[in-house]
């Protein structure tokens, strides 16, 4: 992905700031607004992940902080729940100016209530998704149980939420209780999908059947099951990413996609803060790479040595199957098995130099299928080591590497 920061400012002129995530390699074909849940900030590891997921299938993602939260200005004493639908509004006003005004609002609990109300403001919107949503705005009292008395008695008090203290005033409150988050779902026109844990233990389930019986159709319901209320793992956010695009892409006019020039096949993009979960960009195709969960990576993708393997696997079957064509031979398939490790060299100068030397080996086992008799069998395996890749493999190469230039 491209990730860059962003900053804007709301309606009272505080200066809010982003993240705006872009595919790799090409212009988005939409653009998504994501709100983060309840004193939560932009970089919540849910919010990244969906944010990722998105912009891997073309949208470019917009998540920012609420007033006070963050890196955003302002205090968040004096913030309330009709001040992050402004924000919302501020943040479509911003993508609109500098880039194209964003069709697709997808919000993480309290922000979940906030982009329906947002949706109802915002004509540009076509589809709207919710993430463990509360039915009602109000339901965030619930969080402050032990300092509601205080706070109606004092007009304010300090609370603890998720380790961190935050000043909440009576304002906040009242403010809850003004919006019907019911009569806002009933005025949806955009097209609605309710994501959500059967096992979700701050907001329940039952908020997301009420979401879904006051909403008009077209309308889906996604189960999250075995989900945390945060998507504290990376697999449950990016599946809820993933399955949002594909189903946004259906309700969205899907515009052509203009690559951003580039003189290259393959983009490899890498936040500071994935780890080793690579986004990429493979001729006109997109993959993510990744590393296994024994190396500290996440396993939402195949590692750079196995990609390399697979080359190796897919240009031998390529190979193979042409040359039984032109030979009219009756292979029917072939199968091509590889993997990659480091093994002491068995022979050569180098192991005479140093026996301990070891040397980068690709195991290839084929299969076929077919009726070949003995000698078709013998030729197709020389052949095997004639693939573009496997030859590429064993040539001396050489990699040049150079600081891109800038672009916009």
């Amino acid at each position: 992905m491209r990730t860059q920061k962003v900053h804007f400012e709301n309606r009272q002129g505080h200066r809010l700031t982003g993240r705006l995530v872009l595919p790799p390699n090409r212009h988005p074909h939409h653009y998504a607004l994501f709100a983060h849940c309840f004193t939560c900030s932009k970089n919540l590891g849910a919010a990244r992940q969906i944010s990722q997921a998105l912009a891997g299938m073309g949208f470019g993602v917009l998540r920012f902080d609420f007033t006070g939260l963050g890196e955003s200005e302002g205090d968040f004493s004096d913030t309330n729940f009709s001040g992050n639908v402004e924000d919302l509004e501020a943040a479509a006003a911003f993508l609109k100016r500098d880039y194209e005004a964003p069709a697709l609002l997808v919000g993480h609990s309290l922000g979940g209530a906030a982009v329906l109300f947002a949706a109802t403001r915002l004509p540009t919107v076509r589809a709207v998704a919710t993430v463990g949503a509360p039915s009602d705005p109000d339901h965030v009292t619930r969080l402050l149980k032990s300092s509601l008395e205080e706070i109606r008695e004092e007009g304010m008090a300090r609370v603890n939420i998720g380790g961190r203290g935050f000043t909440i005033q009576r304002q906040f409150l009242e403010d809850l209780r003004n919006h019907s988050l019911d009569r806002a779902i009933k005025g949806l026109e955009a097209s609605l999908l309710i994501l959500h844990s059967p096992q979700d233990r701050v907001v329940s389930v039952d908020n997301a059947e009420k979401i879904y019986r006051a909403a008009r159709h077209p309308k889906s319901f996604l189960s999250l099951d075995g989900a945390d209320h945060l998507l504290s793992r990376a697999e449950d956010a990016s599946y809820a990413g993933q399955v949002i695009g594909s189903w946004a892409s259906r309700y969205l006019e899907r515009q052509r996609e203009e690559p951003l020039k580039s003189d290259h096949q393959v983009v490899a993009s890498l936040d500071a803060e994935d780890g080793f979960t690579t986004r990429m960009k493979v001729g006109n195709h997109y993959l993510t790479a990744d590393e296994p969960v024994s190396y500290s990576g996440n396993d939402f993708g195949p590692s750079p040595y196995e990609l390399l393997s697979a080359s190796l696997s897919a240009c031998t079957a390529m190979t193979l199957q042409m040359y039984a064509r032109r030979k009219g031979w009756p292979l029917e398939n072939v199968e091509v098995h590889t993997s990659y490790a480091r093994e002491h060299a068995r022979d050569g100068l180098e192991c005479m130099e140093d026996p301990n030397a070891k040397i980068d080996t690709f195991h290839r086992v084929v299969e076929f299928s077919g009726a070949l008799d003995k000698d078709q069998r013998s030729r197709l395996l020389e052949i095997a080591g004639r693939c573009p890749v496997h030859r590429t493999l064993e040539s001396p190469i050489q990699v040049l590497t150079r600081e891109a230039e800038d672009r916009p």
